[in-house]
Formats: C-alpha cells, sequence, structure tokens
C-alpha cells in the first residue's frame, strides 16, 4: 500500500487515508497494446473486404460493420482510460480531531412529486440524515419541495415531530439503518419503546398518506393542530405547480429544539422555491441552486451533503468518512467533493434490469479516481461549498448571529430562492450547479474538474447509504433515455468533453467522460449487429472469414476477450456471474430502446421540435409488478415503442437461428445469432408463452411482426440483387 502523498503520514500525525494502486493495473496496459493491435488488424481487413466487394450491397453492409466496428473501438478506448490507473481508498475515522473541530454541514434532499415520490419516504430520507452521528449544532438538513405540494410540508411538520423520539432512540439502540421506514419494514422490532415508536410512526404515515388521497392537508388537519400550522396552509389555496411564491419553514431549529431526552436537535428547513410560468427553473440544478443561496442565509455550512430522495443513511458515521479527506490539509485546497457509490435495496438476485448500475457507480469510479476523481452521480456526495462558488468562499449573506428563524433572516433567505434573483448572474454558469443539461450531476462534475478541482471516490466495506431503483423496464429505459438526451447535451457542445475535457482536464480525464457523453453511439452498433448478420445468414451471404481462414481469429479474440475482461471485473467487484448476465444483457436492451430513442429526442431539441420535457422517475410500483420482479419476470405490459424494437430485434435473430441451424460455414454468423438468441429469451416468453399482464401487448406484437417481415423481404431483395 502506498500513501498519498497528501496524507504526510509520520508517527506523531498518521494520515486520515490511505490510497493504493489496483494490483491489476500491469494486466489492464499490456492487454490494451495487444487489444489494439487486434483492433486495428480487424478494421484492415474489414476495409480490403470493401475494397474487394463485388456488389454495391454487399460494400455498403461492410460499410456499416465497418463504421459500426469504428464506433465500438471508440468506446473501448474511452473504457480503457478508466483502466488505466483505478485506485482503492481506506479512511480512518479513529485519527479525526475533536468534533468540537468538525465543520458544519449543510444536507439537501430534493423532491419534486408527491405521487411518484411519495412523501413519508422522502421523510424517512431526512430522518436518516438528522440521525447522523454528528454534534447537532453543526447539522442542517434541508429539503427542496419542487413540486409546491402541501402534503409534502405537512408530511415534515409531522416528520419533525416523530424526530425528537426517533433520534434517541437511534442512539441509544445503536441503530444503523436509520430510516424509519428501512427500520420498522425490517421486522425488527421487538416489543416495549419499538412497539410504541412502531405505531407513532404508522399513525403519522396514516395521516399524511390520507392528506395525499384527499388531495388536502386541511381535511386530514385534527383539532388537536394549532391554529399557526392550519394557518400555513391557507396559502396554498392559489399554489399550482408551476406557480406559487417561495415558501420556507424552520420546522426545528438546534438553538431552541430539544428531543425528548433533553438533547439538542439539529436543524430542520423545508424550502420549496418560487416558480413562474414565464421563468426557467432549470428541474434539478435549479432546485440545488436555490438551496445553496438559502443555506448561505441560514447555515452557511462549508460542506454540503446531497442525497436523492429515495436514499437513506445505513451509516450515521458517513460524514465522518468524508471529513477524513475534507480535514487533510495538503489535498482539501483543491478538492470539490466526495463521492460514496450508489447501491440499491430490494433488487432481484440476479438483478434483471441491471438496476445496480455497477460500473457506473462503482467499478468506473475507481478508475477515474485515479485521474481527477469521481463523476458526481447526483446523490451520496459530499460537497465543498467553496467549491461551488469558485477558488473562494463568496456566501450569499452569512447569517451571523441571528437565529435562523428570525424575519429578517428568513426574508432574506425567501428573496434568494425567488426566481428572478438569478437574472444578470453567473448562476448555473460558473458557479452553483451547472445548467444546459439534462443530466446536472454529471455536468457538474465534469465542469469542476475542467475547472482544476479534484474529487474523491470513498468506498465503504459496507453501504453508507442505500436506495430504491426503478424496477419496472419501462421506467428503467425511460430514465435511460433522459440520461442520453442529456449526456448529448454535454458532448456535442462548446464544452464537449472530447475536446474541452481533454485540453482543460486532462487526456484521460476527457476520453472517461467522453465514455458517458457519447454513450448513445452504441445503438448504432447494435442495431446493426442486430440486424446485418441475421440476414446475411438467413441470405448465406458471409460477413465474416470461415474457421480455415486465421482472420476468424481475431475476429473471435476481440470478442472473448472483451467479454472476459468485462465478466471479470464485474465479478471483482462483489458481483455474480448471472447479474453480469442480466447487466450484459441490459446493455444490449438499452442500446436497441433508450439510446437510439435518446438519440432522436436531442436530434429533434435541436432542430426546435417539441419533445417531452424531464419526467420524475416513479418510485411506486403495484403488488402485481411487485410480484412479477421478485419472480424475475420481465415487465412489457405498457404499449412501449422500447418493446416495438426489442421485438422485431429477437424475432429476426429467432428467424436466422432456425435458417441457421440448416446452414454449414457460417461459424461466425451463427454464433452472434444464437448469443442474440440467448439474450432475447427473456421477449420470446413475453410474446409467445405469458399470459399474464406483463406480457408483450398484442399490439406491440402484431407491429414488431410486420416490420419484421418487410425488413426480411428487404433483405432478401437486397442481397441477392
Amino acid at each position: 500500500m502506498e500513501y498519498t502523498k497528501s496524507s504526510n503520514p509520520t508517527k506523531l500525525n498518521p494520515p486520515l487515508n490511505t490510497v493504493h494502486l489496483d494490483h491489476r493495473v500491469p494486466i489492464y496496459r499490456v492487454h490494451m497494446i495487444i487489444y489494439t493491435i487486434a483492433i486495428l488488424a480487424a478494421i484492415y481487413h474489414r476495409s480490403t473486404s470493401i475494397l474487394a466487394s463485388s456488389t454495391l450491397v454487399e460494400a455498403g453492409v461492410l460499410w456499416s460493420l465497418l463504421v459500426s466496428d469504428i464506433i465500438l473501438a471508440f468506446m473501448w478506448a474511452c473504457v480503457q482510460a478508466f483502466r488505466w490507473r483505478p485506485v482503492h481508498r481506506q479512511e480512518f475515522l479513529e485519527r479525526l480531531p475533536d468534533r468540537v473541530t468538525w465543520p458544519s454541514l449543510d444536507v439537501f434532499v430534493c423532491t419534486a412529486d408527491p405521487h411518484k415520490e411519495p412523501p413519508v419516504g422522502v421523510v424517512s430520507t431526512a430522518l436518516s440524515a438528522l440521525a447522523f452521528d454528528y454534534p447537532a449544532e453543526k447539522l442542517s438538513v434541508y429539503v427542496s419541495d419542487d413540486g409546491g405540494a402541501d402534503v409534502t410540508l405537512f408530511a415534515f411538520m409531522e416528520g419533525a415531530k416523530f424526530s425528537r423520539h426517533w433520534l434517541p432512540f437511534c442512539r441509544q439502540n445503536g441503530i444503523k439503518d436509520r430510516s424509519p421506514e428501512a427500520f420498522f419494514s425490517s421486522g425488527r422490532c421487538c416489543g416495549g419503546d419499538e412497539d410504541k415508536l412502531k405505531m407513532m410512526y404508522e399513525s403519522m404515515k396514516e395521516r399524511v398518506e390520507n392528506a395525499l388521497e384527499k388531495g388536502s392537508v386541511s381535511a386530514v388537519l385534527a383539532s388537536s393542530d394549532t391554529q399557526e400550522d392550519k394557518h400555513i396552509f391557507q396559502q396554498w389555496k392559489d399554489f399550482s405547480r408551476n406557480n406559487h411564491p417561495s415558501v420556507i419553514q424552520v420546522l426545528l431549529e438546534s438553538s431552541k429544539d430539544k428531543d425528548v431526552a433533553g438533547h439538542v436537535m439539529p436543524n430542520l428547513i423545508y424550502v420549496s422555491r418560487e416558480k413562474r410560468p414565464k421563468s426557467p427553473h432549470h428541474f434539478k440544478a435549479g432546485a440545488l441552486n436555490a438551496l445553496v443561496r438559502v443555506s448561505s442565509v441560514l447555515t452557511n455550512a462549508p460542506i454540503i451533503l446531497t442525497i436523492d430522495c429515495d436514499m437513506y443513511s445505513t451509516d450515521p458515521t458517513s460524514p465522518q468518512r468524508a471529513l477524513c479527506y475534507f480535514l487533510d490539509p495538503a489535498i482539501s485546497s483543491d478538492l470539490a467533493y466526495v463521492q460514496f457509490p450508489q447501491r440499491f435495496q430490494g433488487l432481484h438476485k440476479n438483478d434483471i434490469y441491471g438496476g445496480e448500475i455497477k460500473r457506473l457507480f462503482t467499478i468506473n469510479s475507481h478508475g477515474l479516481d485515479g485521474i481527477c476523481g469521481p463523476n458526481y452521480v447526483g446523490s451520496n456526495t459530499f460537497h465543498a461549498r467553496r467549491a461551488l462558488f469558485g477558488s473562494s468562499l463568496q456566501s450569499v449573506n452569512a447569517n451571523g448571529q441571528d437565529k435562523i428563524g428570525s424575519k429578517m433572516v428568513l426574508e432574506k433567505a425567501t428573496e434568494v430562492a425567488n426566481c428572478d434573483h438569478e437574472a444578470g448572474t453567473k448562476w448555473g454558469d460558473t458557479t452553483g450547479f451547472r445548467y444546459g443539461s439534462l443530466v446536472e450531476d454529471y455536468y457538474t462534475g465534469y465542469r469542476l474538474h475542467c475547472e482544476g478541482w479534484k474529487s474523491v471516490f470513498c468506498n465503504p466495506p459496507e453501504s453508507a447509504f442505500l436506495g430504491e431503483a426503478p424496477k419496472s423496464l419501462n421506467d428503467v429505459l425511460s430514465q435511460c433515455k433522459r440520461w442520453t438526451v442529456g449526456l448529448y447535451e454535454v458532448g456535442i457542445s462548446k464544452y464537449s468533453t472530447i475536446t474541452f475535457g481533454v485540453r482543460k482536464a486532462s487526456l484521460a480525464a476527457g476520453l472517461c467522460y467522453s465514455h458517458y457523453a457519447f454513450w448513445g453511439f452504441w445503438s448504432i452498433s447494435v442495431a446493426a449487429y442486430a440486424v446485418l448478420p441475421q440476414l446475411a445468414l438467413i441470405n448465406n451471404k458471409p460477413l465474416f472469414p470461415q474457421p480455415s481462414d486465421p482472420w476468424f481469429y481475431v475476429y473471435v479474440y476481440l470478442f472473448l476477450a472483451a467479454y472476459i475482461q468485462d465478466m471479470a471485473d464485474f465479478i471483482a467487484y462483489k458481483g455474480t456471474f448471472r447479474c453480469w448476465w442480466s447487466d450484459q444483457r441490459m446493455w444490449l436492451i438499452r442500446g436497441l430502446t433508450a439510446a437510439p430513442f435518446g438519440t432522436m429526442q436531442f436530434v429533434f431539441k435541436q432542430l426546435n421540435i417539441s419533445t417531452q420535457g424531464f419526467n420524475v422517475t416513479s418510485k411506486v410500483m403495484d403488488d402485481e409488478q411487485s410480484k412479477r420482479y421478485d419472480q424475475g419476470l420481465f415487465d412489457f405490459g405498457v404499449d412501449s415503442p422500447f418493446f416495438v424494437t426489442l421485438s422485431i430485434a429477437a424475432i429476426l435473430s429467432l428467424c436466422a437461428f432456425t435458417v441457421g441451424i440448416f446452414r454449414n460455414g457460417m461459424v461466425a454468423e451463427m454464433f452472434l445469432v444464437a448469443f442474440g438468441v440467448a439474450n432475447c429469451w427473456p421477449i420470446y416468453g413475453a410474446i409467445f408463452l405469458r399470459r399474464d399482464s406483463g406480457k408483450m401487448p398484442d399490439r406491440v406484437s402484431a407491429r414488431a411482426f410486420v416490420i419484421s417481415g418487410l425488413i426480411l423481404a428487404i433483405g432478401c431483395v437486397a442481397f441477392n440483387v
């Protein structure tokens, strides 16, 4: 193990953290050289095959494969940047200085739609942060309600009351999973105070869910609720989601509120920024920037944690882990953020939808950590506030000695939450979270790295945060389509990763970010290999050399080496073979659905053609969907264009495989078709065998069969001209 130069370890001053290079780096680099030679050889062979082609159709098909292979080569080269210098870190919490010297911490939790993000779940996330093992007087939790929903504020008012009992319970019993929703649903309660606390929580949950169902908080306010509480909700009479004034409520104030055990409570602040129809609100990035300004007025903590509303803390000491880097004097000067991995609960044992996204959240983050630091992934991230303001801290207006609940302070906080506050400023450009992309997290991290800031990947042995991943295939693909559009908005812009990124950050960093920015390009290669080998096999027109030709083994090596290395990396990071198989299958599925549709949406957007805007991914599933997911059954139960393209690819592969059984000599084509059939197995079941509500809709199947028939007919004519 090697120490970081920043840690400067001595016997009297041992390091707060250490870092070492991944032991597989020499193997990675040798493989890069060999694989690069094989790629160049294959491109040469494909080029000479084009020159030797006898018909225009044959030349066109081979040209298509050459373009696809070049795209695959480019994306492979980008991936190798992650493997150039992956590192692993370790923190030593016991070496931290005394708690009284710790900096203040502001926690941001964002929500936007109470129907897709249940308020009780959002409250549980906030409570898990309120219960951090951190000095209460230095801890503040802000919730941004971008939906402007009175039920969300009501839920947090109820949650604030419950927190007075929940926080001391967690401390006294050493609870690690400090989300009440996760704790009580785990079945760990065993009588006494736990049962009383659970009844209190269920009562709160029932009140909030009743308010959500009835669409009005006033309808569930009891006679025991204060007149002040009732007055708060009167202002919602003229509210709409995108047209309402700023609302800021201090629900807990550490200077005066205590829990039932007499301990000081952290601050809890509700924020709903002003929205007007004619003012751009910039989605989540705009909400986060409003929180940055409001918190600068109220508490102005030098460290900010952003956490998704469907995540929660499973390790109350995670802030201390982050401090092991922020308090390291040699690396803290240019440290923008400390990124923890996103991990998810309730995934199927084989992770059928690839919801773990292990490469993005873990494997690639270790790779980037050895270059400039991991990319910001939107949640579980501890930020240095000064990095969001540039080289020096310039808060909006520090609160000073005034109480955060005072009228003067709240008026100033309300002012900076107004929608016209950013006019004529650098907010969203060089200040705060960056505008210009639907993936504001990726874009913000990228721009910070281009400005010279660094980041650190903190991946403790046990999960520090857990969350919910989409468990509906259509939701998974819709989310990925949105990411594809947002990534293009960065890759094809004046801040392009392949030009600006390489110049401002480094070649390796630019390639890593380009791997994401141009992710949608995969769709060209995946679509080509989902159609052309199938048509070639059906029409007995070879596209690859035969086993008797030495060039055949170049293609075999390229395929097997890429997949074996990918599988080895996946399993090395605590994956399983079945989860890896699901992950690579979802890569192919996304390449046929989310990537091409996201590409089209981006193109339409550039042409000023109206497209669908930002949508919140639903965290709500019905019982039938949950049951199918637990059984490992794919859910195709909606009439989606995604499933039409998937069905077409599956039908073409099945037809080609059936014909190929009776063909000899076309080994490479037959292997690719068989590989496609194996990956399409869940689709065949949904089309031909299943009768439940998650089967492929008849209209989708009918369209897919018609289009497949047309493709086969056109292919037969073209290949036999």
